[in-house]
């Protein structure tokens, strides 16, 4: 199977038809098992105490928050360059999904922030980059509702994604680029020594795969409005010219 077959809305309908609630079980599944083995049934950290378990939700939503603007940009470039209309309508709709885990980062983070910190914001490279990024995802909203052409609007926010795509890059790479920031190194990490303890670990594996296919599963059902709010949009024009 291509995936350029997905371009076609009746088969991406099919599709999610059958995907998307098997996304949504799975994601309930983990985000209640994850959840439940992180924050009752790992040991509070040495140095941090019962605030690092936060972790279970700041980490999968800080990388999820990225991770829906990578996808975001993968799919306006297929418009750019295919014009395939189900891609710029997947880009639409995984965009309140990525305001919704952004802000998920910025409050979870703000609160483990502020016993480490002694405050509940700091102007780090980090934190500076992320704010950044969320206020990409609202310009992008935004301006899907402000355009009334919807080719318009997909041209123009495939442009914004193009330009909010370095603000992604920075906010996941911020902390290695300048070493004087506060926040943290990687909580995941190939070095053994950086890496977290395996009884945070795993618990934090489950998460990450619950908040995944919570996205994938919310970016198929809101991919499936947006298609059907085109094709209602498009017989409203079709019974306007009639009446003409």
């Amino acid at each position: 199977m291509s995936l350029w077959e997905f371009a076609n809305p009746r088969r991406f309908m099919a599709f999610t038809d059958r995907w998307m609630p098997v996304a949504l079980v799975l994601s309930a599944i983990c985000l209640v098992v994850g959840l439940i083995w992180g924050f009752f049934f790992t040991p509070d950290d040495f140095r941090q105490g019962s605030t690092v378990k936060i972790i279970y939700l700041h980490v999968p939503s800080a990388m999820m928050a990225i991770n829906a603007w990578v996808m975001m940009l993968v799919a306006s470039l297929i418009w750019l360059i295919r014009r395939h209309h189900v891609s710029a309508l997947a880009a639409r709709a995984a965009a309140p999904v990525g305001v919704t885990f952004t802000l998920i980062a910025l409050f979870t983070g703000a609160i483990w922030g502020q016993p480490m910190w002694g405050t509940w914001w700091a102007w780090e490279p980090r934190l500076t980059s992320f704010l950044i990024l969320f206020l990409f995802y609202l310009g992008y909203v935004a301006l899907w509702e402000a355009i009334e052409d919807p080719d318009t609007a997909a041209d123009l926010t495939s442009i914004l994604c193009l330009v909010g795509s370095v603000f992604a890059l920075l906010s996941r790479y911020a902390v290695n680029f300048w070493n004087q920031g506060l926040h943290q190194g990687a909580t995941l990490s190939l070095d053994a020594e950086e890496n977290i303890s395996d009884v945070f670990y795993f618990p934090l594996l489950v998460c990450i795969a619950g908040f995944i296919l919570l996205f994938v599963g919310l970016v198929f059902m809101r991919t499936r409005t947006e298609i059907r709010a085109r094709r209602l949009h498009a017989l409203e024009l079709r019974e306007r010219m009639r009446d003409a």
